[in-house]
C-alpha cells in the first residue's frame, strides 16, 4: 500500500524511480531470501536451546 502511494507521488512530481522495476524486484527478492535463509543457517550452526522442563509435583522426591 505504501509502495503504491510512493509510486503516485513519484508520478505526480515526475521524479524518476531510483531503480528500474526489474532491479527493484530482484532487490526485494534478495531481501526476502536473506530473511528466510539466515535464520535457517543460524539455527544449524547454533541450535536453539531445549525448553526448561517443569517437574510434576507428584514426581518429586520431597513429597514422599
Amino acid at each position: 500500500m505504501v509502495g503504491l502511494l510512493v509510486g503516485i507521488i513519484y508520478a505526480g512530481l515526475r521524479v524518476k524511480s531510483p531503480a528500474p522495476p526489474v532491479i527493484a524486484l530482484v532487490g526485494l527478492l534478495g531481501i526476502l531470501i536473506g530473511e528466510s535463509v539466515f535464520p535457517l543457517i543460524k539455527d544449524r550452526i547454533f541450535p536453539p536451546a531445549e525448553p526448561a522442563r517443569i517437574e510434576n509435583k507428584e514426581q518429586t522426591s520431597y513429597n514422599k
